[in-house]
């Protein structure tokens, strides 16, 4: 192995992590905001 693995390999893991931290909150944020549409749905309907 030549140096360049020890910089090459954690780069690569680190831009994995770090896509997988802007998807996996891209995500919840997208879960939270239909949950509370459902919410909102129910409530109106409880309502009329």
């Amino acid at each position: 192995m030549t140096a360049a693995h020890f910089i090459y390999i954690p780069a690569i893991l680190l831009v994995g992590i770090i896509i997988g931290w802007v998807l996996g909150s891209r995500a919840a944020y997208d879960a939270l905001a239909a949950q509370k549409k459902k919410e909102e749905a129910r409530k109106a309907a409880r309502e009329s």
